[in-house]
């Protein structure tokens, strides 16, 4: 089974921007369907934003604009770029496949967090 890891998450202020990087263990990785999922404290995961085998994006409102879903199956990896950065993004981020029968345990995620 594809595991991942996520990476790059960090303390920014509001404005500001990270990049996050999500790395797939098996190369199976160019046939998901991926997205990157957050969970702040005490709400469910949501997803943010996914992206298809053909690079097709969608976004949820909330970070429409100012996130950019990208990936690169060569090195079976997918990035997130967050810019304008609003303390409401702050959450643990995760990428996984989007459909369920198709994910993969659930990593560690990577710890992002905007301050005022």
């Amino acid at each position: 089974q594809v595991q991942f890891v996520e990476s790059g998450g960090g303390l920014v202020q509001a404005g500001g921007s990270l990049r996050l990087s999500c790395t797939a263990s098996r190369n199976t990785f160019s046939i998901l369907i991926m997205g990157w999922y957050r969970q702040a404290p005490g709400k469910q995961r949501e997803l943010v934003a996914s992206i298809g085998r053909s690079d097709s994006t969608n976004y949820a409102d909330s970070v429409k604009g100012r996130f950019t879903i990208s990936r690169d199956n060569a090195k079976n990896t997918m990035a997130l770029q967050m810019n304008g950065l609003k303390p409401e993004d702050t959450a643990v981020y995760y990428c996984n496949a989007l459909a369920p029968a198709l994910r993969a345990t659930w990593g560690q995620g990577t710890q992002v967090t905007v301050s005022s």
